[in-house]
């Protein structure tokens, strides 16, 4: 069952982070626009819940992207570029995902099958291989 929507700006993190990932950013953006320098306490807060939840979801996604870009040929440089991270922090975030999905079993398989990880490591070459 998908939870129930939170009424009314999200104050705390626990709430903004139920909202669908693509109506937070909605909502980030809609209430970035309409706050002004006389935004209250609430309205801060909820700028505050809504980005903390944005940079959360993101977090988590981001790897995954990196996996995807990776599959479609991108090398580290041009996704260092597309992420804004050193080639060293994108090589070590897409790592610390492909260790944990090429240990998650779903349905007796692998989320990621460990040999299209490690056909990745041998195109990028020696600093990426183990």
């Amino acid at each position: 069952m998908t939870p129930t929507r939170p009424t009314g700006p999200p104050v705390r993190f626990a709430d903004a982070e139920q909202i669908n990932p693509f109506e937070l950013l909605i909502d980030l953006h809609d209430h970035a626009v309409a706050r002004t320098a006389a935004s209250g306490r609430l309205d801060i807060l909820a700028e505050l819940a809504l980005s903390a939840a944005v940079v959360s979801w993101w977090t988590r996604w981001q790897p995954l992207m990196i996996h995807s870009a990776l599959r479609a040929g991108a090398d580290l440089a041009d996704i260092a570029d597309a992420t804004g991270l050193e080639i060293g922090e994108v090589v070590r975030r897409w790592r610390r995902w492909t260790d944990v999905q090429t240990r998650l079993d779903i349905g007796g398989r692998p989320a990621v099958d460990a040999a299209e990880v490690r056909a990745i490591e041998r195109r990028l070459g020696p600093g990426v291989v183990r």
